[in-house]
């Protein structure tokens, strides 16, 4: 019978965080998801092949979190955290060691990009003497402080990494995964596309005073081709009666003044249009007869 296993998100967290131990050590394994450790128990498969949770002949249960001492070689193994439910999280690797050297490298998997710090300690003197790295049994290069920094790792760096410093030995191997970096969020992503079709914004209200203009155009159509036609009555009059200069300024004085008024008008009507034309007319007749 094939039985399914939910992977979740949660998280085993190794402290002190990393992968490889000496016997003897002490070490401490949570189970969180989503900042609680609620319902979660941290199960091994060891190198004896067994599958068991904590308490079963090995380690000390708290909550969610499993307590470690006096390590041995035999808790070398996979370990991981389990649900209720029976949804599982990742697993990591842990090594424990009988020798005098380990590798001190990440336990979880590292991002695209990041630089990632490899550590050679020795058990009983200072963890500062020279040290050789390997990396899927190549040397990579020596470090007089045995430490040694892969910057911006990506996908190539992935592999089998163990330390040597001579006079103490060399260090069990441990594999350090790479994982791709997430995109960054894109933040036009939620805003709309503009839109070829989308109507144009509405134009501003416009001025009072173009309002009004536009309102005077029907008067100034009428009234201007009028002022026209008195001006050439006016040049005509002027010719032939230059001796009823007073008396003609002033009728043209009214006459202008009854045009300038029709101008301020209101647009109530054309009436005073009509008079104007038919004042016009009157004293077109007075000129054409004098």
């Amino acid at each position: 019978m094939y039985l399914h296993t939910t992977v979740l998100p949660a998280g085993l967290t190794v402290s002190p965080s990393r992968s490889q131990f000496f016997q003897f050590e002490s070490v401490s394994l949570s189970c969180e998801e989503n900042n609680s450790s609620a319902g979660w128990t941290v199960w091994r498969n060891t190198t004896r092949g067994t599958r068991t949770q904590c308490r079963d002949g090995w380690g000390k249960p708290a909550g969610s979190t499993c307590k470690i001492k006096n390590l041995i070689q035999s808790d070398s193994g996979v370990y991981w955290c389990s649900s209720r439910e029976g949804a599982a999280s990742s697993s990591i690797q842990l090594t424990v060691t009988g020798g005098s050297v380990i590798l001190q490298s990440p336990v979880l998997p590292v991002m695209e990009g990041d630089d990632v710090i490899l550590s050679c300690l020795t058990k009983t003197t200072p963890s500062n003497l020279p040290a050789a790295f390997y990396k899927d049994g190549s040397l990579i290069r020596t470090e007089p402080k045995g430490h040694m920094t892969l910057h911006h790792v990506t996908s190539s760096d992935e592999g089998l990494y163990r330390c040597y410093i001579r006079g103490h030995g060399e260090s069990p191997s441990s594999w350090i995964s790479v994982e791709d970096k997430p995109p960054n969020p894109d933040p036009t992503r939620n805003t709309p596309p503009l839109s070829l079709f989308s109507s144009p914004p509405p134009l501003p209200p416009p001025s009072q005073s173009l309002f009004y203009l536009l309102l005077s155009l029907p008067s100034i159509i009428v009234v201007v081709p009028l002022l026209l036609v008195l001006v050439l009555m006016v040049r005509r009059c002027v010719r032939r009666r230059s001796e009823g200069e007073t008396g003609f300024y002033g009728y043209m004085h009214n006459l202008f003044s009854a045009g300038i008024n029709t101008i301020k008008s209101d647009y109530v009507g054309f009436s005073h249009v009509l008079q104007l034309t038919s004042e016009t007319v009157s004293f077109h007749k007075c000129i054409l007869f004098n």
